[in-house]
């Protein structure tokens, strides 16, 4: 340090970090799931501080999309730098490995596929390519290693991240009726009720959110309510809707009176003893 030179203040915690760190004196039961989490939501700022803001695709384009079906944004609209992605898919690959969500040598293998970034884009491109028309199946030819999309999935979270940022803005979302992300076509994974009439789905890849009927399945045509269970936290603040018919689940927050906005960083974890309740009735998560 140059002498007399005051050092740098530390950067503030985020409210989502300092959420997780409550979460886990609360409930230390949880404390595994919250220290990986927490790794995660560290990288991810890292990363956000090195993502570029891209070029909104023209209106034109855009409502032409919409009217189509299509999601709102092309790989090309999505301001990935592949060394960037490459280094958040390894250290992402490295925080699963070390919480022992990742096996050894999944690992060892996920780490070379992404060592080298120009490696990376075409398995990124085939990956992405497969929600073009909404949530695909994964084909038994595929090549891709078991765990990539997953690894895929939470490391370039801040490059999708920012460029649905850019595409919300100004976007009509209002007939928007398909049970995937518009913004890039993933399934969701947690939504949020912002009252009893309206539910916003949450997508799995860009955090990107969508209006959802409050009463429906978004996995299959379901919408008799008396096949559409709806499971609580002791305290209300979670929702756990599940399906009779298809016998899968998503989870939700009540934003009513709620302290603060959803968090899916945070409520995914919060929400995990929703999970094992509801595989235990023998429900299916996303």
């Amino acid at each position: 340090m140059i002498p007399n030179e005051r050092p740098r203040p530390a950067r503030p915690e985020t409210r989502d970090l300092s959420e997780l760190r409550a979460l886990k004196a609360r409930l230390p039961e949880l404390a595994p799931a919250i220290d990986m989490q927490v790794e995660l939501v560290e990288l991810h700022r890292r990363i956000q501080l090195r993502v570029s803001t891209p070029s909104p695709v023209p209106a034109s384009e855009r409502e032409a999309r919409r009217r189509q079906g299509r999601r709102a944004l092309e790989l090309s609209d999505v301001p990935i730098e592949w060394a960037d992605a490459g280094l958040a898919a390894r250290q992402t690959a490295d925080i699963l490995h070390r919480h022992e969500v990742l096996e050894p040598a999944d690992h060892r293998r996920l780490v070379a596929v992404v060592r080298e970034g120009s490696d990376l884009a075409p398995l990124v491109a085939a990956w992405y390519a497969e929600t073009a028309q909404g949530p695909g199946t994964r084909t038994p030819a595929s090549t891709r290693p078991p765990m990539l999309d997953d690894v895929l999935q939470l490391a370039l979270r801040p490059f999708f991240g920012r460029a649905v940022e850019v595409a919300e803005r100004g976007i009509d979302l209002g007939d928007w009726s398909r049970p995937w992300c518009p913004f890039c076509g993933a399934s969701p994974d947690f939504a949020v009720y912002v009252d009893d009439d309206h539910r916003q789905l949450i997508c799995s890849r860009c955090i990107g959110r969508w209006e959802w009927e409050a009463i429906g399945c978004p996995w299959c045509p379901n919408r008799d309510r008396r096949q559409l269970p709806t499971f609580t936290s002791p305290d209300h603040r979670y929702r756990l809707c599940a399906c009779d018919g298809c016998r899968r689940y998503l989870k939700a927050y009540n934003a009513q009176g709620a302290p603060r906005p959803v968090m899916p960083a945070v409520d995914t974890i919060a929400t995990l003893p929703l999970d094992a309740a509801a595989a235990q009735r023998g429900y299916i998560g996303v």
